[in-house]
């Protein structure tokens, strides 16, 4: 599946866990952090054509007191290390049930990172392995890319409309479109 064909391009913004790191619940700890098959790569092909590239991630261990933002963002500093570097980073420190507005699927994360990257929002990719990824990114006016793993529930994949097999496939995506000019 393709992106669609008469938007632009300007930036990316990847979800953390089981997108550009494996998953480790409520990590808090930076030598727990495991970048997934080819997340360096992917980041640096973004990187090298010129995209924004941020990260956006709901980190409720925060508001559970299971980990500090010192520690979440000394997690993020080890991803940002092995598989970054990124222009932005945007965190969510809510519990679902809190019911801010930057919890995904909501879109102010990504409506924050649009701000801060100087990139209209409908300009931005969002990538991620869940349905509330690419839900988000859709209330922000964004595109979408489900990179499915074994967590990924069928009725989310079956829901996105754009589905990549790997975080390499979904950038490969966001540099064809990238290049394609705009209808």
């Amino acid at each position: 599946m393709a992106l669609a064909p008469d938007r632009p391009v300007g930036g990316v913004l990847f979800d953390r866990d089981d997108t550009l790191v494996v998953d480790v619940p409520y990590n808090a700890d930076p030598h727990l952090v495991v970048p997934v098959p080819g997340a360096h790569r992917a980041v640096e092909r973004a990187r090298a054509a010129g995209l924004r590239l941020g990260v956006v991630t709901n980190q409720s261990a925060i508001a559970k007191g299971l980990a500090t933002r010192a520690q979440v963002d000394a997690t993020n500093a080890r991803v940002d290390e092995l598989v970054g570097p990124f222009d932005l980073w945007c965190v969510c420190p809510h519990d679902a049930a809190d019911g801010c507005d930057c919890r995904k699927p909501r879109p102010g994360m990504v409506l924050r990172a649009a701000e801060v990257l100087g990139v209209p929002a409908a300009e931005l990719v969002v990538v991620g392995d869940i349905g509330a990824d690419v839900a988000a990114a859709r209330a922000a006016g964004a595109q979408g890319i489900l990179v499915p793993t074994p967590r990924t529930r069928q009725e989310e994949v079956d829901a996105a409309e754009t589905v990549a097999a790997t975080l390499d496939d979904a950038v490969s995506l966001v540099l064809a479109q990238r290049s394609a000019p705009v209808a």
